[in-house]
């Protein structure tokens, strides 16, 4: 068997499997002159295949000349309509005619667009997060909890965020709700209770593998709060309380014992020693004798009553 196919008694906290090397690589990373073929090698292993390799046709080229002449007449008000300012997150994906433009995504910065026959699209890089609602959820024990989680991600592949899926917020929204229901009804309630940090890392590795494709790099997945039903909520509470005072009163037995112990040890030896009665009969005279005190009591010792009886 595998060693990392291995879970321990919980069933969660197993050790987890080294995670394989992201293949999201940063466009910025690679050098100017392998982008052309470095994305030539990746639009080929795209789901939805993109033709910006492919040389324009005789139409496209014909559009291309009069968007030239249309901007060559315009100057200089063509000019400030064809430049786009990206921030320093952001990423701009261009398409020409429809077809996606080579050299990867624009930004940041100036970037000069051609009017009538480029379309751009803004990708904003920084890190989004999204709350997932609470999900109902009927764990492998049979109990019916609510579980609510938050998701960080981020978008590392402009181009296959924008043209490999409709909306990638949505997509990963409705993700990370399926994979939060199928992880968390295959173990016990007690399992999800304790094990919330392991939990959340599961369903970090299993989102991030299944959104890689989009572009998108998920970093962080924190299970918030896991719901009970009231009943079961007052059930366990009740549980908890029978065993603490269960506890409560097996520590004061052995209290009762252990002062048991120490009175029998304390009576020996007063027993051997007749003194050591004195001197505790005198410490107690001392400790209820003080200012207020308006009346003492004086024990009589037994034997003396007997000896004056007869």
């Amino acid at each position: 068997m595998d060693k990392y196919s291995e879970e321990s008694k919980d069933g969660i906290s197993g050790t987890e499997p080294p995670r394989q090397p992201e293949s999201l690589i940063d466009l910025d990373m690679v050098p100017p002159f392998m982008r052309a073929s470095f994305l030539g090698a990746v639009a080929t292993e795209r789901n939805v295949p993109t033709t910006e390799n492919v040389a324009p046709n005789l139409l496209e080229r014909i559009f291309y000349l009069l968007s030239v002449i249309l901007m060559v007449i315009t100057f200089p008000i063509s000019v400030f309509m064809c430049l786009v300012i990206l921030q320093e997150y952001q990423r701009a994906v261009i398409l020409r005619l429809g077809r996606l433009r080579p050299g990867g995504p624009r930004g940041p910065g100036l970037v000069f667009t051609f009017p009538c026959i480029d379309a751009y699209i803004k990708v904003d890089l920084r890190t989004t997060s999204f709350d997932v609602s609470p999900q109902e959820i009927l764990t492998k024990d049979m109990v019916t909890i609510k579980v609510d989680a938050v998701v960080y991600y981020s978008i590392k592949q402009p181009i296959d965020a924008v043209l490999q899926v409709f909306d990638h917020r949505g997509a990963v929204e409705l993700m990370a709700k399926a994979t939060l229901r199928n992880v968390a009804g295959t173990h016990m309630l007690l399992d999800l209770l304790m094990s919330k940090e392991t939990l959340s890392k599961r369903i970090e590795a299993i989102l991030d593998d299944c959104t890689e494709p989009w572009g998108v790099r998920v970093e962080r997945v924190e299970v918030k709060e896991i719901l009970l039903p009231d009943q079961l909520r007052r059930a366990l509470a009740v549980e908890q309380e029978a065993l603490r005072e269960a506890k409560a009163k097996v520590a004061a037995a052995f209290g009762e014992r252990d002062a048991v112990k120490a009175l029998k040890e304390a009576a020996d030896i007063m027993e051997t020693n007749p003194i050591a009665l004195q001197l505790r009969y005198l410490q107690t005279l001392n400790t209820i004798c003080n200012d207020k005190t308006l009346s003492y009591v004086f024990p009589f010792p037994v034997d003396i009553v007997r000896k004056l009886m007869k």
